[in-house]
Order: structure tokens, then C-alpha cells, then sequence
């Protein structure tokens, strides 16, 4: 009953920080940047000022769709944050870049998750289907559940590693924006403040993974 109670309370929690999330970042939206510079001129300069020289800054559409893309070696930042001049978008950019100097200076976490994005985008397909006919085969075929189980651990694995990897690049982010003066002290508080919500968001999804994992770890362990 205890995972039932934590799982659902994390769902909320969840929706409440995502809530947060959107409120914050639509706030801050509203407030124009002292330097009229875009999250794509933000960027760009980042990238300059890091010495980044093969990495490019490209809009994608969506909302907060932003990331980078390590393969390709792109800063992808949605619209809103490509176009805007204000804190949300000088944060959202910064701390996308922030993930650029990791992957320029092999920063390891950023190394760990990149190796398990291929196993993931193979497992992520089949992980429902495997769980919900484990679950009805549980009394004739447990292995195919204990299959299933092994792939969610990848996934609640990547959402850990996920953390420091967010963590870091915010704090990137936010040295740079101050050091190099790219905002005053008003607008790096409402950056500090954006990205914070932001990484609350992974904690509270990584935790909901592991309590969804040790949901079917005890349906697997009582199956009997």
C-alpha cells in the first residue's frame, strides 16, 4: 500500500512542480532583459566566450522543447526562448549551452548518460508491453516481468544520472550569466529561480521512476 500512497503523492507533487514551472518561466517572460539580447544571442555568446566554435544554435518549435543534442552539436532552443529577450530565455539558453561546455570538456556524467541514450531509445518502445504482459503471465511466464523490470532500471538509472548532468549545467549556466554581466543582479535572481524549478521537475520524475520500479519489484517478489 505504501508504494501505491508514494507513487500517487509524487504524481501530484509532479503536476504541482510543473505547474510551477510554466508560472515561473511565463513570469519571467514578461520582463524584458536590461541587455535586449535574445536566448539565441545569449547563446551564441556562451558558446564564444567557452570557446565552442563547432557547436550551433537552432530554434525547434514546442514548448520548453529546449536541449542540446550531442551528436549533431546543436543548442536547440524552442521559439519562445530562440526569439525572446527577457530572464526565462536568457536562463533556458545558458544552462543549454551549459550542457555544451560539458560535452566539450568530457564531463562524465554527461558521458555516462549519452552511452546509455542507446539503450534506452531500444528499450523505451517495448517497456509498457513487456511490464502489462508480464503482469498477465506473471503465474506462467515470470521471467518476461523480471525482463520488464530490468528495462525500467535502465530508465530509473537514466533519470539519476539525469540529475547531476541538470544540476551542473544550471550551475554553469548561472556562473556565466554573472561573470560575464550578462545580467544584473534582479535578472540573475529570476534566473536562479527559473532553472531551480526546472531541476526540482527531474528530481521529483527520478523519484516517481524508482517508486514505479519498486511497485513491479514487489509484484514480482508476491507473486505468489
Amino acid at each position: 500500500m505504501w508504494i501505491y500512497i508514494i507513487t500517487i503523492a509524487l504524481g501530484v507533487i509532479g503536476m504541482i512542480m510543473s505547474s510551477q514551472l510554466k508560472s515561473r518561466f511565463r513570469k519571467y517572460s514578461q520582463i524584458p532583459l536590461s541587455n535586449h539580447m535574445s536566448g539565441r544571442e545569449v547563446a551564441e555568446k556562451m558558446l564564444r566566450d567557452n570557446g565552442i566554435t563547432d557547436v550551433q544554435v537552432i530554434s525547434v518549435s514546442g514548448e520548453l522543447t529546449d536541449h542540446y543534442n550531442p551528436l549533431k552539436k546543436t543548442v536547440n532552443l524552442s521559439e519562445a526562448v530562440y526569439n525572446q529577450r527577457n530572464a526565462a530565455a536568457a536562463a533556458v539558453a545558458a544552462h543549454e549551452c551549459g550542457h555544451a561546455v560539458q560535452h566539450a570538456k568530457h564531463y562524465a556524467w554527461l558521458n555516462l548518460r549519452s552511452s546509455l541514450v542507446p539503450i534506452i531509445n531500444i528499450t523505451s518502445p517495448w517497456l509498457m508491453w513487456v511490464l502489462l504482459f508480464g503482469i498477465l503471465m506473471i503465474n506462467i511466464f515470470p521471467a518476461l516481468l523480471l525482463i520488464g523490470i530490468g528495462f525500467f532500471a535502465l530508465t530509473t538509472l537514466f533519470s539519476f544520472i539525469t540529475l547531476p548532468v541538470e544540476y551542473d549545467a544550471s550551475r554553469r549556466a548561472l556562473i556565466w550569466l554573472q561573470q560575464y554581466k550578462v545580467v544584473n543582479d534582479n535578472e540573475l535572481a529570476m534566473s536562479k529561480d527559473a532553472l531551480k524549478w526546472a531541476a526540482l521537475t527531474y528530481v521529483v520524475s527520478a523519484l516517481g521512476s524508482l517508486a514505479t520500479l519498486l511497485y513491479y519489484v514487489n509484484v514480482y517478489m508476491n507473486r505468489r
